[in-house]
């Protein structure tokens, strides 16, 4: 690979929404012309929580049928199952006993936060972290775009590189992170304090990238916005408007200055009414091209682009193996 390599997953768990589009995969699909992007469905990071196998199964064909439909181009970048590469697990064990401290995941905030959810989380919840460090440092991977919410576990995987390095020599790059400011969050319909999320409980949390147009246009429509009737980017006196204008912003590739401009002296009604047709017209060119593709061109997809890492990945931890001995 004679580019720089990217890295970067999603989890095949939920619905993927209009939040990971914006944060997330359109920015990879701009990427793809200057890096070596590789991008992994995470269905060992998914099954953290309790997952039924036969939904997984599908998730996992969904996630990469919307890398495709995004426009992530498989004769340019890597799309490939976490899961059919074991060498992932094999160095998340050996940066477990050579790299990682106990302090260093107890202190991981995420950790934290979703352990405070369940009544006697798995050790997996608590380790997932490491295997994420593992997914970036297998490939030699330069830069990983990231959610602001994911710079604690990229700082902890250039950490466990260090370590690593320091005592065994030379063997991994410490990659860099890039985290994309302007849709880096992308906030609840419902709730514009707390981010979309594919795991909330109400539906009128998020758009599903899956979700019928119409509905979803009924969803901005419902969104909540703030007191007044000013159309303004302000997060902090009015984060449901600054949410709308964000979304709006992205998707229609438009300055938010413009947008403001646009609506100045105007009502909330008729900024949200444009901003649904504005996505409605998205989630229908999205889906048209999301439909169009077949499991088994999916499949395919994983199986050859599995067996191309399978090369690079077993070369990677030999050399792992040889440095600490057990190879």
């Amino acid at each position: 690979m004679s580019q720089k390599i990217i890295f970067s997953g999603i989890q095949p768990s939920g619905n993927l929404h209009l939040g990971n589009y914006l944060g997330a995969i359109k920015q990879w699909v701009g990427m793809q012309n200057d890096y070596q992007c590789i991008f992994c469905v995470v269905d060992y990071h998914a099954i953290t929580v309790p997952q039924d196998p036969k939904v997984l199964r599908e998730k996992i064909i969904e996630v990469a049928k919307i890398y495709l439909a995004a426009g992530i181009d498989p004769k340019k970048s890597i799309i490939f199952q976490q899961s059919a590469i074991k060498e992932h697990t094999e160095l998340a064990w050996i940066l477990n006993c050579a790299s990682t401290r106990m302090s260093d995941l107890e202190n991981m905030t995420q950790y934290k936060e979703k352990a405070a959810k369940q009544e006697n989380p798995g050790v997996g919840l608590f380790d997932y972290p490491v295997l994420m460090a593992a997914d970036i440092l297998l490939y030699d991977t330069d830069l990983v775009p990231i959610g602001e919410d994911q710079i604690q576990h990229v700082e902890l995987t250039r950490d466990l590189a260090k370590r690593f390095n320091n005592q065994y020599g030379q063997t991994f790059k410490i990659p860099e992170y890039k985290v994309r400011q302007e849709g880096a969050r992308i906030m609840g319909l419902d709730d514009p304090t707390k981010k979309m999320s594919k795991s909330a409980a109400s539906e009128n949390n998020y758009i599903a990238l899956t979700d019928d147009p119409d509905k979803a246009a009924k969803k901005i429509r419902r969104a909540a916005t703030d007191s007044g009737s000013e159309i303004k980017l302000d997060w902090e006196n009015k984060p449901g408007v600054s949410n709308l204008l964000t979304i709006y912003s992205l998707l229609n590739n438009q300055e938010i200055s413009e947008i403001e401009a646009e609506f100045a002296g105007k009502g909330y009604g008729e900024f949200k009414g444009k901003l649904a047709e504005i996505v409605k017209k998205f989630l229908t060119d999205f889906q048209k091209k999301y439909y169009n593709i077949s499991n088994q061109q999916v499949q395919n997809i994983l199986k050859k682009n599995s067996q191309k890492l399978k090369k690079l990945s077993l070369a990677k931890i030999t050399e792992i193996k040889n440095k600490i001995g057990i190879n």
